[in-house]
């Protein structure tokens, strides 16, 4: 490459060139157009480049042969990006994408090396490079800003900020907590996706004394989803995804002694029937939720009267037992577990399950096989841990046991021995 002077027509060695254009066939060492260059390869101000392959590279001059503010526009004309260098390629300056161009300049020039400053031109000559002006819910693709809300798991309780906009977040544990931060401090527009992939239940609780949807905190349970919105001034959900759809199936699990953790498919069955023949008491966990369970105890409990307890395994949190052949409808609140009242207000009556010696139908909560049952057709039975001592029949009185009558026996003859 030769350099005329307008004035005098002679070939002279220039200090700048304005524009070239290249076309790579392989990595190119640039150098400054100065005295003593030994290759044609001097880098201009503006320089159109295409390459074939991304393994072919411009290498920029050495930066501490040049002032600080030497600067070149590159435009990558090609269809393949284009990787920019600093000298000897000891380290990327800029990559170019097709049909871009990117404006560098050094910095700082005491290495040849040196440091680069880097500026987007975009595409062509007028439109601004999309991955400059991407931000949280948007994302840079080729030359397009597209939408983007990134997926984030925690299962752990967390505060969520304003970095987190347009983020999705999946709770995947048990009960836990979202907490919001303070409406004013996010702003109006503000939103996060949020979805309870986990076991139990997820409070979300805004900060401040904000509310939203109007309460204090909401709580979604397993497999619930929302957008949560920001106004400025409180929380909103918008397509809070609760199944309104209430389909009764049943869980028919065999049990025979020790814990049982029911998974999350086991546990989203309201009716449960338990069976086996148990050596020993048997212990359910469930989900830390909001949920009513309809519990059937169809076990053999065994002459020793083993039962069945069920918890959330929340700390502090009551427990409910249902004995053998007894059934029990058990209300959770996501941390106790309370048997609910199985009467219906204005019933004229109430029907209980046959029961046995060993685990009366209606018993006592620290005594369970000391009770009323029913031992066969037509009797009226009461236990005494576990053992019959009264059998009322159509056709008399059975005492079983030793008696103690304070005012003695009237209205008949006493037979047998008290």
């Amino acid at each position: 490459m030769s350099f005329t002077s307008p004035f005098t027509g002679q070939v002279i060695q220039p200090t700048d060139v304005s524009y070239r254009s290249i076309t790579l066939t392989s990595t190119l060492q640039l150098e400054w157009p100065i005295n003593g260059t030994a290759t044609d390869d001097a880098a201009a101000r503006i320089m159109e480049v295409s390459t074939p392959s991304t393994s072919y590279f411009l290498e920029m001059p050495p930066a501490n042969q040049a002032s600080v503010g030497q600067d070149a526009l590159i435009r990558n004309t090609g269809s393949v990006v284009l990787t920019v260098k600093n000298y000897g390629g000891a380290g990327t300056i800029v990559t170019v994408n097709p049909g871009q161009a990117q404006y560098i300049y050094i910095t700082a020039n005491a290495t040849t090396a040196g440091t680069w400053g880097i500026i987007a031109f975009g595409v062509g000559s007028s439109n601004t490079d999309a991955a400059t002006l991407a931000g949280y819910g948007l994302l840079a693709i080729s030359s397009t800003l597209n939408t983007s809300y990134p997926v984030q798991t925690f299962g752990t309780s967390y505060t969520a900020l304003a970095s987190d906009r347009a983020s999705s977040y999946v709770w995947t544990a048990g009960a836990g907590t979202l907490t919001l931060t303070g409406s004013a401090t996010l702003g109006n527009n503000w939103f996060m996706l949020l979805r309870n992939n986990g076991s139990g239940t997820l409070t979300v609780s805004p900060s401040g004394g904000d509310l939203i949807n109007g309460a204090s905190s909401i709580s979604m349970q397993p497999a619930d989803s929302c957008i949560i919105s920001c106004s400025g001034a409180a929380f909103y959900t918008v397509g809070l995804g609760q199944n309104a759809t209430f389909n009764f199936s049943q869980l028919t699990k065999a049990v025979t002694t020790g814990t049982y953790t029911l998974t999350s498919a086991e546990a989203s069955n309201t009716i449960q029937k338990y069976t086996g023949t148990l050596s020993g008491n048997v212990t359910i966990v469930l989900p830390q939720t909001i949920q009513v369970y309809y519990i059937t105890n169809q076990t053999d409990g065994g002459g020793s009267g083993y039962t069945i307890t069920f918890t959330t395994n929340a700390t502090g949190g009551a427990t409910a037992t249902v004995t053998a052949s007894a059934q029990a409808i058990l209300l959770c609140d996501s941390v106790n577990m309370l048997n609910a009242a199985t009467v219906a207000a204005g019933a004229s009556s109430t029907s209980l399950a046959n029961g046995s010696a060993g685990s009366p139908s209606l018993n006592f909560a620290s005594e369970t096989s000391t009770g009323i049952y029913r031992p066969g057709s037509g009797e009226f039975g009461i236990a005494v841990l576990g053992v019959q001592r009264f059998d009322l029949t159509a056709t008399g009185l059975v005492v079983n046991g030793s008696g103690t009558f304070g005012s003695g026996v009237t209205g008949g003859i006493a037979g047998g021995s008290f």
